[in-house]
């Protein structure tokens, strides 16, 4: 779980909760898209996007305290040091700026240089930095990853995300169950371990598939977040917060997978970057440097 942050770890909790869903619905015999007749289509894409969508919403409105146990962040209500202070103040200016409620500020206890948000909407979020961050970076640098996570927050970048995961998930669920009905010669077996067992293996599959889409929504919104962190607090400082992970990154041991803030691959390869949720780091500050407001 090291490396695993914002979106990947949205991703997970989905697919569980999905799968926990399609378990229990067929446990308890809910199918209303198996009728007499044989399959119906409109109804199983109804009982698809039900489905989907309370698997996305579910795996949202978990978000944060999942994050904040499978992290062990420390809240900050009173900051008792300077890098609290300069932490807590930095998301502080932001939310009074931006006229949004303060949202949850913590660290957690990593030698990673990391940081990420979560929350299901911008007045109930939360804002996350590891140790290792705290002690790698310099003021200024910390204030752009800041800037760049509350833009997250500001910009429903996770409301958004849950809306496409929803309408992933009505399509997984759905093509799940044709594949299974197709596979156990109709209607007649439909209702056997099989029908289900299949549309489970599938569902799994399918959704490691499409989670690609929603990586690829993932990617294009950093560059977004980059661009609000500049404007919240200038572009110098996330250039700078960006160009050290950069130099950071060129330090790292080969052995490791993957390091520093917001997913970077040390290693990128065409299949590393599919299933990334973040660009190449090069390509972002390219795009920042670009940027104009």
């Amino acid at each position: 779980m090291t490396y695993i942050k914002r979106i990947t770890l949205f991703l997970m909790v989905n697919l569980g909760v999905l799968a926990l869903l399609s378990l229990l619905a067929s446990l308890f015999g809910i199918t209303p898209y198996l009728q007499s007749s044989g399959l119906s289509l409109g109804s199983l894409l109804l009982y698809a996007a039900v489905m989907g969508f309370a698997g996305s919403i579910i795996s949202l409105l978990l978000s944060k305290t999942m994050a904040k146990r499978t992290f062990k962040i420390q809240l900050i209500s009173q900051p008792q040091s300077s890098a609290e202070l300069l932490v807590y103040s930095t998301v502080q200016h932001i939310a009074r700026k931006e006229g949004i409620t303060m949202p949850e500020v913590g660290i957690y206890p990593s030698a990673e240089v990391n940081a990420f948000a979560t929350g299901y909407n911008r007045n109930k979020a939360l804002v996350a930095v590891s140790q290792g961050l705290l002690d790698t970076m310099s003021p200024d640098e910390i204030e752009g990853v800041l800037g760049h996570e509350m833009a997250h927050i500001l910009n429903g970048d996770m409301v958004t995300m849950t809306l496409l995961q929803g309408v992933v998930n009505t399509f997984v669920i759905f093509i799940a169950r044709v594949i299974a009905y197709l596979l156990t010669a109709g209607r007649e077996n439909a209702n056997s371990g099989a029908f289900y067992g299949i549309s489970m293996v599938a569902e799994l599959c399918l959704g490691l598939i499409a989670s690609l889409i929603v990586r690829w929504y993932s990617r294009r919104r950093e560059y977004a977040a980059d661009a609000g962190s500049a404007l919240f607090l200038g572009r110098d400082k996330m250039l700078s917060a960006l160009k050290r992970l950069k130099d950071l990154q060129r330090m790292v041991d080969t052995r490791q997978p993957s390091f520093a803030t917001l997913k970077i691959s040390d290693r990128p390869n065409m299949f590393s970057r599919l299933f990334s949720t973040h660009p190449d780091i090069a390509d972002r500050i390219a795009a920042l440097e670009g940027y104009q407001r």
